[in-house]
């Protein structure tokens, strides 16, 4: 039930880095303005907020394994978001990135 708890917060922290990072994109490169832009900064705020729920006592484990996350949500969304189409490398990349955060965050480790 852990790691349900755990990948449930990774995918809503990656839901406001990754969303509030496009939301400060769209306002500043495509310019559609600084509220756009200011929600971004508060979903970013946010996505800090949901890293400190995780079980792990360890900053740098749960950033660290978060980081696969992050590459395989960030290809995702610019498929649903832009109409990007990642090919195999891009896949495979997001594949082997998930696979280390599953090794950093879940591997049994003796005390």
């Amino acid at each position: 039930m852990l790691v349900v708890r755990s990948v449930a917060l990774f995918l809503v922290a990656a839901l406001f880095e990754i969303g509030g990072a496009w939301l400060v994109w769209q306002g500043v490169r495509e310019h559609r303005g600084w509220i756009w832009a200011g929600a971004g900064v508060v979903a970013l705020g946010l996505y800090g907020l949901v890293a400190t729920f995780q079980a792990d006592d360890h900053f740098g484990r749960i950033l660290a394994a978060y980081g696969g996350v992050f590459v395989a949500g960030s290809i995702a969304w610019g498929v649903l978001a832009d109409g990007y189409r990642p090919d195999r490398f891009d896949v495979i990349g997001a594949l082997v990135c998930l696979a280390g955060m599953a090794l950093i965050m879940y591997a049994p480790r003796g005390s």
